[in-house]
């Protein structure tokens, strides 16, 4: 049910300049979702009954993949102000006149903290009627974080950030995670009081903390059992420090809901990708997007499947697919490549370096070795012989090709589209079809063939074949040396 007393503000304003990137920071992937679709999967995960994200650098991009990810957002924008307590301030505007609650102001940045570990924080908070209630992790590590200070009783007493703490304090190794629940009239007060007197010149969230504690105002700091779980990410190393992470608790999951899985660590899935019981997924896999997979499918080893949907019982080996449907029973590979728009019926088969695009194979049509298939129906049952292409393309448009069912078709044709080749029909090896098939008809393209009499002696003398061809000839025109 929504907690009528919560709101919740995703902060989401700054240039994550070491990153290195034109991307803003929050939008880059993790598991498939951009790293502010964590956090804002995790805060609506709490019903709050407002959820704010504060903008400001590139602000349309990000505002945008916001809405993408939760269309009930509120999204607000910073002001020329700098720091997260001009955002904080920002997001308490938008929120009603008479919202006298609780916010939870956690950051953009950092994915992996979850919802369990906020329902615990804010019930910390209520039940210690305080007024602020920080986050805080014991890392070995606190380099570019803010710092917990404490009292000599053990309370919290102010948050110190790193440019602006003394040595004694940098030696300190609880840190801020950024993550807060503060009482909304107690955070409006103190907020008007805040300053950019710092190095940074910027209006800081955390200054808020002493402003209250000066102010006789109880405030708290509660501690994360694992320091990872508040771990932002500002550069691609922490990037891929998360998704490491991420992907092994991922992966462990669907491990434990029954998919067989041999080789974690060279098994990649998108959060997005959805298994069932008795999958099995092998070495060097990367399932992304909205990939399904049925029970006892097979997948992989060294696949790549992106937005595919996979039968009952499939099997996929080496294969990189996109926005592909494999059917029940299904094989395909290895080494196939499957373009947007393959279909793929039940027992039907793609094989050994086949490329199929836009394309629908019939149940039991299969297309074993050596192809590309465009823009293409094949019927069902029907055998496109090794070595076949579709010419699809005329160098203005595309055009049609349509094979009926149980054909079969020689090695090495080409499909002149748009044509139709009809139900049960052959062609021969070697065959340019320009023309229909009629149901049930061969077609050929007949050229005899013509053998020049010792043409590798006269063009190509003192050559190894021409060698090889007289030593032939020698050898058949005396019968003792044969």
């Amino acid at each position: 049910m929504t907690d009528s007393r919560l709101a919740v503000v995703v902060l989401a304003a700054g240039q994550g300049t070491r990153m290195k990137s034109q991307t803003p920071k929050v939008l880059h992937g993790l598991a498939g979702i951009p790293l502010i679709g964590h956090v804002l999967a995790t805060a609506r995960a709490l019903d709050p009954a407002h959820l704010v994200t504060v903008v400001r650098h590139e602000r349309d991009r990000v505002a945008a993949t916001v809405l993408e990810c939760d269309g009930a957002c509120t999204i607000v924008d910073q002001d020329e102000v700098p720091g997260t307590g001009r955002a904080a301030e920002a997001a308490l505007d938008a929120l009603p006149n008479d919202f006298e609650g609780d916010v939870l102001v956690v950051s953009g940045d950092v994915p992996l903290l979850d919802a369990d570990t906020l329902t615990r924080l804010i019930a910390e908070h209520r039940t210690q009627g305080a007024s602020a209630t920080v986050l805080s992790a014991v890392l070995d590590d606190a380099t570019g974080y803010g710092r917990v200070v404490r009292d000599a009783a053990g309370a919290l007493d102010r948050i110190v950030e790193q440019k602006d703490a003394t040595e004694a304090e940098r030696a300190l190794t609880e840190v801020n995670s950024g993550t807060y629940v503060f009482s909304v009239p107690a955070l409006r007060e103190s907020l008007a009081l805040v300053s950019t007197d710092n190095a940074q010149q910027e209006k800081y969230l955390t200054d808020v903390i002493g402003l209250m504690r000066s102010a006789g105002r109880p405030v708290a700091a509660l501690p994360v059992r694992e320091g990872w779980l508040v771990a932002g990410v500002n550069d691609r190393v922490q990037l891929s420090d998360a998704a490491l992470r991420l992907n092994a608790m991922i992966v462990r999951g669907w491990q434990l809901a029954g998919v067989t899985i041999s080789d974690p660590a060279s098994v990649w899935i998108d959060r997005t990708v959805t298994l069932d019981e008795d999958v099995e997924v092998l070495p060097g896999t990367q399932l992304k997007g909205a990939t399904s997979i049925a029970r006892g499918a097979v997948v992989g080893p060294d696949t790549t499947l992106t937005d595919c949907e996979v039968g009952r019982d499939a099997r996929v080996s080496r294969t990189d697919g996109t926005l592909a449907v494999i059917g029940e029973r299904a094989s395909v590979g290895p080494f196939a490549y499957l373009r947007p728009g393959t279909v793929i019926g039940d027992d039907g088969k793609v094989g050994t370096f086949v490329e199929t695009k836009n394309s629908t194979l019939g149940r039991g049509a299969k297309v074993p070795h050596l192809s590309y298939v465009g823009d293409t129906t094949v019927g069902e049952g029907t055998n496109i012989g090794a070595g076949t292409i579709t010419a699809n393309y005329d160098g203005v448009n595309k055009h049609r090709t349509e094979v009926g069912a149980h054909a079969r078709t020689g090695s090495h044709n080409v499909f002149v589209a748009p044509v139709r080749i009809g139900d049960g029909a052959y062609t021969g090896a070697g065959t340019v079809v320009r023309k229909d098939v009629p149901a049930g008809a061969l077609a050929v393209n007949v050229a005899p063939q013509r053998n020049v009499d010792r043409w590798v002696a006269v063009n190509r003398p003192g050559t190894a074949a021409a060698d090889a061809a007289a030593a032939a000839r020698e050898s058949v025109d005396d019968p003792d040396t044969a």
